[in-house]
């Protein structure tokens, strides 16, 4: 090219670290994460799951330590789930009052108050079968599944939860909990739904820490097609209709384009699930020195913001927390 010629030189807001620093787009910080957590009957349980490098299953008296810990490096909500010792067909362990995720948010509002309890409400880890509802005829039960639902959301909001956050995908779920919760007069408490959550092979180590797997067939007939993309936004524009206050996309890292789409389309704040699968990738390569896990790690979850998302759910939480506070 002849001296003098004119042209952009967009190398120049590249020209050092505090340049890049100065111009960048999106940030990763604290505020946007929940931590999740795996609540197991007992007393002094802190068992790793093997396919979670860095991920327990705890036990309640291990509770006050954990929330301290996590606001310490400045976590300030986590998502629990629920590991019971008993399951049964309707798996009454999700509504009961003395459940394990119940227990669990009493006791985390009690010894921690300024921690944020978003409670999972499904049905998966507490059925013999391992379905998110009820069986008839050997397939879910829609109908029949949401007034469970109903039951297990008013009883995670009676323990003191946050945040209600249905991740079972039955039709109608976002509608039936809104009005229970309502009717229960937990009008002020908000729906973190799972409004597009696909049927992924990524979710395989977490049915290893939850121990959900189903005991019988998959979950396609309700969860989604990882082939679809138009069917994301009419299940996400239902459960907008029917009072959900977030929206999250799970999984997030192979469907950033549906993150984006929804964030396009709706006003609600956008979660993305960095899921288990995503997670345990991620560990094992870091295990076999392959990659560069801090880099990686933070180069996805900005993809993520860069999508669209509000909020990241993910196991990195605390990893990620250190690294910004290094």
């Amino acid at each position: 090219m002849e001296a003098g010629q004119n042209f952009k030189r967009h190398r120049r807001l590249r020209s050092s670290a505090a340049m890049r620093s100065l111009v960048r787009e999106n940030h990763l910080r604290m505020d946007d994460f929940i931590y999740p957590i795996f609540i197991v009957e007992g007393e002094n349980k802190k068992n790793e799951v093997p396919s979670m490098p860095g991920v327990f299953q705890i036990s309640l008296d291990h509770i006050k330590k954990e929330m301290e810990d996590l606001l310490s490096l400045g976590i300030k909500a986590v998502m629990v789930f629920g590991v019971p010792d008993e399951k049964d067909e309707q798996g009454s362990g999700a509504f009961i009052e003395t459940g394990i995720v119940q227990e669990a948010t009493r006791l985390i509002k009690k010894e921690v108050p300024e921690m944020l309890v978003v409670a999972d409400t499904c049905l998966c880890e507490y059925t013999s079968h391992g379905h998110c509802g009820v069986i008839h005829n050997h397939d879910v039960d829609n109908d029949e599944s949401l007034k469970l639902l109903a039951k297990t959301a008013v009883s995670q909001a009676d323990a003191g939860a946050d945040i209600i956050a249905p991740s079972n995908m039955m039709d109608g779920f976002v509608a039936v909990i809104r009005q229970a919760l309502d009717e229960a007069g937990y009008t002020n408490i908000p729906i973190m739904s799972y409004a597009v959550k696909y049927a992924s092979a990524f979710y395989g180590p977490f049915r290893d820490a939850a121990d959900s797997t189903p005991q019988f067939g998959d979950r396609k007939t309700y969860q989604m097609d990882p082939s679809n993309r138009m069917e994301a936004l009419r299940e996400a524009e239902s459960d907008v209709e029917e009072g959900a206050d977030f929206l999250i996309v799970k999984p997030a890292m192979s469907y950033l384009d549906i993150v984006r789409d929804v964030k396009n389309n709706f006003k609600a704040p956008v979660v993305a699930y960095n899921v288990s699968g995503e997670y345990s990738m991620v560990k094992a390569a870091a295990q076999n020195g392959w990659i560069n896990e801090k880099e990686l790690v933070l180069e996805k979850l900005t993809a993520m913001k860069r999508a669209g998302a509000d909020l990241i759910i993910s196991y990195f939480a605390k990893d990620v927390a250190r690294w910004l506070n290094e």
